[in-house]
């Protein structure tokens, strides 16, 4: 990603914040950037943000009205917004399942580039993270260094529990504990 990239969408992410804290949505930083606001590298793509499925619509219609430029992708749990050639992603499923309010609440209100918002809790980040790897999207390389960066604030145990029905997910807990990233990042039963 080219530097006025990077600069694009960190300020598509910050605009998309204040446009849903302002139309008093409940929303959660995720992903890549939740990561990295937790010490994990930047990511070199999209911004994501989580709202409760119960909240998708009215999200959709705060933020056009906000004056972001809102486009309707092909998939049905979530909305695009667009500035240039970034967009940040806006979502009420993850991995097949709808977004609770708990996931959202058990967020941390964090400055992210100069906008307090919640972030997801690291715990949290790596399992939605290793919830979504399936035989089509299993890319090690990506989750490597940010189950590096964070493997302090994770609850390792909470992690094996919400991820044991991912086999994906399961191996890859295996070669973290392999590696000596986390100990114990898989149990022995």
């Amino acid at each position: 990603m080219l530097p006025s990239d990077r600069d694009e969408i960190r300020d598509l992410l910050k605009r998309t914040a204040v446009a849903l804290k302002q139309g008093d949505v409940p929303f959660a930083l995720c992903g890549g950037y939740a990561a990295w606001m937790r010490g994990a590298p930047e990511p070199d793509h999209d911004a994501d943000f989580l709202v409760p499925e119960a909240e998708s619509e009215r999200a959709a219609k705060v933020l056009a009205d906000a004056g972001l430029e809102v486009v309707p992708p092909a998939e049905d749990w979530l909305t695009k917004v667009v500035q240039g050639n970034s967009f940040v992603d806006v979502l009420w499923r993850t991995c097949g399942h709808p977004v609770e309010q708990d996931l959202i609440d058990r967020a941390e209100v964090l400055p992210v580039l100069s906008v307090q918002m919640p972030v997801l809790q690291a715990t949290d980040i790596l399992v939605t993270k290793l919830m979504a790897l399936d035989e089509h999207y299993c890319d090690f390389s990506r989750l490597l260094p940010v189950a590096r960066a964070l493997r302090e604030q994770v609850d390792w145990g909470r992690v094996r529990v919400e991820v044991d029905d991912n086999d994906f997910a399961v191996v890859f807990l295996v070669l973290l504990d392999r590696l000596g990233v986390v100990e114990g990042a898989v149990s022995a039963g």
